[in-house]
């Protein structure tokens, strides 16, 4: 997999819809960190020295972060499937966007195999290849990890804790690493029960990265750059195309 990844990188050009679409030497770069909590597993908030830090994130609500009504100006008959969106149909990606805009010290942050790779192994290489490279380089370990607790699991085993706490109002949270990336859940339990819950998946974390990581991509390999973070997204979704002024010229109901 790794020979067919670097062979995708250095070819240089792919097609779409009958056009050669050149690679970008930084397909996919973008400014914003990284975040991982563990090569493997994860941390909480029970942690003698956590490895996420709750007063370092914030939460912004969509429609103070994308823009507001634009029209399309930008049309494409030839991209796949159908052609692109109209010319003079109006769109509003800030009453469109669905999720909210989590930040880590203020910026958004990408999370995910490159990232883990980044934080705990030196990991230098940046962008979409790199998502992928990483992604097959984690493999290994991940495997081996399986069988180890496989090889720890007591199957005869307690299926309930001695003592369940039942909590004081305070903040907890876990922040485990899934395969698409750091999955934190955060919750106030009280007296048994749940008095406030949230779940920041690594998705959420990823989209507004996957955004900014768009940006001097040719548009027509757009959806390189998205699959690269494996989105938990449906199976269609909105893709806009905008100019070096920042605004949107283009839009198209991807189909994947």
């Amino acid at each position: 997999m790794l020979d067919v990844i670097r062979d995708m990188q250095n070819r240089g050009f792919t097609d779409v819809a009958g056009k050669q679409i050149p690679i970008p030497k930084k397909l996919g770069y973008h400014d914003q960190g990284v975040m991982a909590t563990s090569p493997m597993y994860g941390s909480s908030s029970l942690d003698e020295k956590p490895m996420w830090d709750f007063a370092r994130w914030k939460e912004t609500r969509p429609w103070e972060w994308y823009m507001g009504e634009v029209t399309i100006d930008l049309e494409d008959p030839s991209y796949p499937i159908g052609g692109t969106t109209k010319a003079g149909t109006k769109a509003n990606p800030r009453m469109e966007a669905c999720n909210s805009v989590p930040t880590y010290d203020g910026q958004p942050v990408e999370v995910g195999p490159r990232a883990r790779l980044a934080t705990f192994k030196n990991f230098t290489e940046k962008g979409t290849f790199a998502q992928h490279i990483a992604r097959q380089m984690e493999y290994p370990d991940c495997c081996y990890t399986i069988l180890k607790c496989l090889d720890s699991l007591n199957t005869s085993g307690k299926i309930l804790a001695d003592h369940i706490p039942q909590g004081d109002g305070s903040m907890g949270w876990a922040a485990n690493e899934a395969p698409r990336g750091t999955d934190v859940h955060l919750a106030r339990v009280k007296d048994g029960r749940v008095l406030w819950y949230e779940m920041l998946v690594p998705t959420t974390w990823n989209l507004p990265t996957c955004s900014r990581s768009l940006t001097g991509a040719p548009w027509q390999i757009a959806e390189m750059v998205v699959r690269a973070y494996d989105p938990c997204v449906s199976c269609a979704t909105h893709m806009i195309v905008m100019d070096e002024k920042n605004k949107i010229v283009a839009q198209k109901l991807l189909q994947w």
